[in-house]
């Protein structure tokens, strides 16, 4: 018994391969928040609507995103990932065909925002908050490891989609990817059947309830302040990733240009985000979270100044570098202050403002261009977004510093 015990401990073998095997369900599950990225010029010729209406589909797809990371989440708390994981392989197989077969613009959104959406969100936070229970000494790495798949996700399907969309067309592309969510997430849902250990989750909240106490603050305005600032960074983070192939059409440069830059900052950012894992361990959370906040604008401050096609490519290529690590630090820091039994779904709710911020950063960003006819005037509203956020974290990390200088 006691064999087994260890075997299953936290950061034990097994928690690492089960590590892996969540960053293969979030590469799959979150297609949904890149492919509508890569398909949006081809989607503004398929239903002849200006750049903001194109963008519509990508706000549902975030909203669905946000609203199923809650749900998801409160899901996975009650009844385990698996649940999850198979709900997310029977939405997207559904939302991706229907999306495929949409014949307007309307319902192409719908598909993306009631289906595609909220079953993608089953390889997001629910997988972050599991993962947070089978790690101890090596947490912050596991969590941004886990957040890793998304950004895996915009490396690899931007590319299988450019291919798609000039070989087979949209549509046809839309139902092969729903086809493969289901017949990938459904039975590799198998391996996550087992449960952290009751002690595990008993020490972890012991420790969570102690850590909260020393910051001052209640778990619900925690969670409110966590909120605010995770939408205010991605309001900021959208411009690039939401706009960057579009951008890149409008210079000029062409549509696959764009999708190879987005693909770059996205493998950028998973290398930022494995970065950001050993610096929390290191300093904390919210250190981190700073951190990146600090970065992530000054990357924003050279989109003004250089749209060259090479300087683009290093531009966007230090967006990566510098964005990268910022949202897995919420929920980071959401284990080290906030109860580990409501992890998923507190997890959830954080990383839900979020994806709120990315969805109306998108949707903003395309309002702009529209009554500018320029992106110059969206990058200034992301960098007054980011110092919103900057001055938010960088309150809480003076607030944490004292319990970190302790310990």
């Amino acid at each position: 018994m006691s064999l087994q015990h260890e075997r299953y401990a936290p950061d034990s073998s097994y928690a690492w391969l089960r590590l892996a095997m969540a960053l293969l369900v979030g590469t799959v599950a979150c297609v949904g928040t890149w492919s509508v990225v890569v398909v949006l010029p081809s989607v503004q010729a398929e239903f002849g609507t200006a750049r903001a209406g194109a963008s519509l589909p990508y706000t549902a797809v975030m909203l669905g995103f946000g609203l199923g990371n809650i749900l998801m989440g409160r899901i996975a708390d009650r009844y385990g990932i698996v649940v999850p994981i198979v709900m997310g392989g029977i939405f997207l197989g559904a939302g991706y065909v229907l999306a495929g077969l949409a014949g307007t613009l309307w319902q192409f959104a719908l598909a993306h925002g009631l289906l595609i959406g909220i079953g993608g969100a089953a390889g997001f936070s629910p997988l972050i908050a599991d993962l947070s229970h089978w790690f101890r000494k090596h947490r912050g790495l596991a969590v941004v490891f886990g957040a890793s798949g998304s950004y895996l996700a915009g490396v690899i399907w931007p590319q299988v989609i450019t291919w798609g969309l000039q070989n087979h067309g949209w549509r046809a592309t839309h139902i092969g990817i729903g086809l493969t969510a289901l017949v990938v997430l459904v039975p590799l849902s198998l391996f996550f059947r087992r449960r952290p250990a009751a002690e595990a989750l008993a020490a972890a909240e012991a420790s969570s309830a102690g850590a909260r106490g020393d910051l001052g603050l209640s778990a619900n305005q925690l969670q409110l302040l966590l909120s605010v600032a995770g939408f205010a960074c991605c309001v900021a983070m959208a411009m690039p990733q939401v706009h960057i192939v579009a951008y890149c059409g409008d210079l000029g440069y062409g549509v696959a240009r764009g999708a190879e830059m987005l693909s770059l900052m996205l493998l950028l950012g998973i290398v930022s985000r494995i970065g950001s894992g050993f610096v929390s361990d290191r300093i904390g959370g919210a250190a981190t979270l700073a951190l990146g906040s600090v970065m992530q604008g000054v990357a924003l401050f050279l989109y003004l100044f250089f749209d060259g096609l090479t300087s683009l490519y290093i531009v966007t290529g230090i967006f990566g570098l510098f964005q990268g690590g910022i949202v897995p630090m919420y929920a980071v820091i959401i284990r080290e202050y906030l109860p580990a039994k409501e992890a998923g779904v507190r997890i959830g709710i954080v990383m839900s403002a979020t994806i709120l911020g990315m969805a109306f950063g998108g949707y903003i960003s395309g309002l702009i261009y529209d009554l500018f006819a320029s992106y110059r005037v969206a990058f200034l509203n992301g960098l007054a977004w980011n110092l919103i956020n900057l001055a938010v974290v960088s309150w809480l990390m003076l607030r944490a510093r004292p319990r970190l200088q302790a310990a």
